[in-house]
């Protein structure tokens, strides 16, 4: 059961003195932060596309079984009026991961607003023909897509799907196990009830998981672990450092877990 574990993004600078030395500089971070883990999200994506110079600099700091999951830009999930340029413009920049084997895959987490629909199924169709043979992964927000036909759907067009672990609140998406590609995947956004609808800037985020709730996901992170050829997991709730810390909990949980 092969799973590779890491966070959402890696250079924060409220990351120093909990996961990073106090002294460590900007451009130091990915190959300490590659000591730790051996995947990361790239974030950035969403708001501008780097350049592929920056793309190949990353590969040089990681080592050989390094994966990077990219987050296609908002065009792609929010705005969806230039889907094809914008997927383009990020296949041209990502290029160096995928000549060094270090692409897991696009991830594209859609907002609240996007519900289950016959025009948002063809778009999610259009983006995954757009993404060509790199893996494409959904987060839905919305609970209209926690439906056994999407499920099945999904798995026709060998789109991944993205379990998360977000507040309880009403119309968001539920926990699951899913599987619906060749590879899983699953999201810890952390549980923060009162910041996720009006919170400021990375507020939604602002939460440390307890060893309870992480050992609540252990048989469902299991189950997708068994139907998978590996499975990717990430925490985003990256305020003060709670991200690398939490997933450096959960890797020993699951290790043990795995183990019995």
């Amino acid at each position: 059961m092969k799973f590779l574990i890491g966070t959402s993004g890696f250079s924060y600078e409220d990351w120093k003195g909990s996961f990073y030395p106090e002294s460590i500089k900007k451009n130091e971070m990915l190959s300490f932060y590659n000591g730790v883990f051996q995947s990361v999200e790239i974030n950035v994506t969403y708001y501008t596309i780097p350049p592929a110079a920056a793309f190949e600099k990353m590969a040089m700091k990681t080592g050989g079984a390094f994966e990077f999951i990219v987050k296609v830009n908002q065009e792609t999930t929010h705005r969806r009026k230039e889907n094809k340029s914008a997927i383009e413009a990020l296949h041209q920049a990502i290029s160096p991961l995928r000549e060094q084997q270090k692409l897991g895959g696009l991830l594209a987490q859609f907002p609240y607003s996007f519900k289950n629909t016959e025009p948002n199924r063809k778009y999610l169709l259009e983006t995954k023909e757009y993404a060509k043979d790199t893996p494409l992964f959904v987060e839905f927000r919305n609970n209209r897509w926690a439906h056994p036909a999407v499920k099945q759907f999904l798995k026709e067009n060998e789109i991944g799907y993205v379990n998360v672990d977000e507040p309880e609140l009403t119309g968001l998406m539920p926990k699951q196990n899913w599987l619906t590609a060749e590879n899983g995947y699953i999201r810890f956004h952390g549980k923060n009830k009162e910041k996720w609808w009006d919170g400021q800037g990375s507020e939604r985020y602002d939460y440390k998981y307890s060893m309870g709730e992480l050992e609540q996901w252990l048989v469902g992170i299991s189950e997708v672990l068994k139907k998978s050829y590996k499975s990717y997991i990430f925490f985003n709730n990256h305020p003060k450092g709670n991200a690398p810390a939490n997933a450096q909990t959960l890797k020993k949980l699951l290790v043990e877990y795995i183990k019995k």
